[in-house]
């Protein structure tokens, strides 16, 4: 099975780009709550976003692979006040930018799935949990299910939460 675990709440801060955002100690407890739904013996990788590294340290004593296309959607550096509606705008015409800066959300979708499908040919037939980021994780559990994105999971996810796939 595969595990795919969105971040704990991070300290949001305006005027930083949210790929440099650390988890809010907070949340840490939320976090901790996770430990008992992932399996032990798993194989984990992480995005190398801070929140997500940190979310990771949180849930697991074992070694974590630090993979660079795991990241979230590339967003830049502007602090967007309308975010869900232009992330809703980035699923509707994911070929396009969303928003000035934006990595379109098809290039998000390649870069992640063909790192996830490496991830899962080294670890075929074990479980695998992938620590990274809500758009991310939605776009792969589309492309690995071949069903269209689910905007409502999307929405209802938690900071942290789990999406299991049978991959």
């Amino acid at each position: 099975m595969l595990h795919l675990v969105r971040h704990g709440r991070p300290l949001q801060v305006r005027g930083v780009a949210a790929d440099r955002w650390e988890l809010d100690p907070a949340g840490f407890d939320e976090v901790w709550a996770l430990r008992d739904r992932l399996p032990a013996g798993a194989a984990w990788y992480s995005s190398p976003e801070p929140k997500a590294q940190q979310t990771a340290q949180l849930l697991t004593d074992g070694d974590v692979g630090v993979v660079d296309d795991l990241r979230e959607h590339r967003r830049g550096e502007a602090w967007v006040d309308d975010f869900d509606a232009t992330v809703e705008r980035a699923f509707a015409e994911p070929t396009v930018p969303a928003y000035d800066g934006w990595e379109p959300l098809e290039e998000c979708r390649a870069r992640v799935t063909k790192a996830v499908s490496g991830i899962l040919s080294a670890h075929a037939g074990e479980d695998v949990v992938l620590i990274g980021h809500g758009t991310a994780w939605t776009v792969l559990a589309s492309e690995l299910t071949g069903t269209p994105p689910d905007l409502a999971r999307w929405r209802a996810l938690g900071l942290p939460d789990v999406i299991t796939v049978d991959a």
